[in-house]
């Protein structure tokens, strides 16, 4: 998978499709791809930005101003203006970001909880019976994210170090045979090595999860 830190990405849009966008006075999108996006939403779609312009103020003494693009997008929004082209960093608007993309997500790596579940059924069953094991939801997103296509979509800093992430399966059932093959692998060598898992003191619990892998 690959790492789309938006404390370093800098996202392109192009400067016509977005003030189209602004000029409908109806809610748009902007993906971590740079394109400009209108609801109905792909159920897979990642937003740097979600929302509409919303109206100047007014007064009775004055007259509406027009606003500027960084004024529309929000002060969280870094916002640089290049001839046809916005350039747009959207890390400080983190927190608003979890929210409109959590739903879209096949795991959330936001709280210091961990990860406690897929949002994928097939995926979130393995992971409750790949648990009797031993074998924990941040080992299979581990091995997801060194060998899945897909996206963690994050804000991560070193110094001090700070990881919030959201994680994009492309292709989900690639997720699911990468899952399923790691946790058996493991299981099988739990059932022939590890005297806390010999096969005949297993309890229920674990005998149906080794038959979920095809272990027994």
């Amino acid at each position: 998978m690959k790492k789309f830190n938006l404390l370093k990405e800098i996202i392109v849009i192009q400067r016509d499709a977005l003030l189209k966008a602004i000029n409908t006075n109806q809610e748009f999108a902007l993906n971590y791809r740079g394109d400009v996006v209108y609801p109905p939403y792909n159920e897979k779609e990642i937003f740097v930005f979600k929302g509409k312009a919303a109206a100047p103020k007014t007064s009775a003494l004055s007259r509406p101003q027009p606003q500027t693009i960084a004024q529309i997008l929000g002060s969280n929004y870094k916002v640089v203006e290049d001839e046809d082209r916005v350039l747009i960093k959207a890390g400080g608007n983190w927190q608003a970001l979890i929210a409109a993309n959590i739903p879209n997500s096949d795991y959330d790596d936001t709280t210091g909880d961990g990860i406690s579940e897929f949002a994928d059924e097939q995926l979130e069953d393995m992971g409750w019976h790949a648990t009797e094991f031993n074998i924990d939801y941040r080992e299979m997103v581990t091995h997801l994210e060194e060998n899945a296509e897909g996206i963690l979509f994050c804000i991560e800093r070193d110094e001090p170090y700070q990881f919030s992430g959201l994680g994009y399966c492309f292709d989900i059932e690639e997720a699911r045979r990468l899952v399923y093959g790691y946790c058996q692998n493991i299981i099988k060598e739990k059932l022939a090595n590890d005297p806390d898992f010999a096969p005949d003191n297993l309890t229920d619990d674990e005998e149906a999860a080794a038959q979920h892998f095809g272990c027994l």
